[in-house]
């Protein structure tokens, strides 16, 4: 018989990202993810006092490797601009694992554990919009309303994406006058 490998904490999340974009919040629970991985609950009880702690690290991992991917989309580009069309491109592009997570994310944003982890993204993703827009030579006023906006167009793009993909399909067109309406002075 071949020996078990033990379980990190990283299989446990990466399991948990896995389960969490295939069923939501509600499959993030250690019996299903202990079978997924092939260990014991215990093994996951050693690595996290409780179910609850296992989906803090969970989504702390989410935004960890959500951030260090955008970071790395837009490294090199100067453009201002253009780091809103890579950025806003992905929304269109990406399908699966990551939108899925964000999406079931954005489905369970009243819950304790993750609103404050959302909050924290979009807090985050809103700061960088407005440098983008402020870089563009708007005012910190403009800035702001462009980058709430923009962001809305993101949101409204990745709901559409996950749920109605036909409707958006094409949408690349849509996503550039947007971007150019916002990009605009007048």
């Amino acid at each position: 018989m071949a020996e078990r490998r033990r379980r990190t904490r990283d299989d446990w999340t990466r399991a948990a990202l896995q389960a969490l974009a295939e069923g939501g919040l509600a499959a993030v629970a250690v019996e299903p993810l202990a079978a997924r991985v092939g260990a014991t609950k215990g093994s996951a009880y050693w690595h996290f006092p409780n179910r609850d702690a296992l989906l803090l690290a969970t989504v702390e991992r989410w935004e960890r490797e959500h951030l260090a991917e955008m970071r790395q989309l837009v490294n090199g580009e100067n453009d201002p601009l253009a780091r809103l069309r890579l950025i806003f491109g992905r929304v269109l592009d990406e399908c699966g694992g990551g939108r899925a997570v964000e999406a079931a994310l954005l489905a369970a944003a009243d819950d304790p554990i993750v609103a404050p982890i959302l909050k924290r993204v979009t807090d985050g993703r809103l700061r960088y919009l407005e440098a983008l827009f402020s870089s563009l030579g708007f005012t910190a006023e403009a800035s702001c309303r462009r980058a709430l906006l923009a962001y809305s167009v993101y949101l409204g793009q990745a709901q559409l994406r996950a749920t109605a993909p036909h409707v958006v399909s094409g949408s690349l067109t849509l996503l550039d006058d947007t971007l150019v309406a916002l990009s605009a002075h007048g």
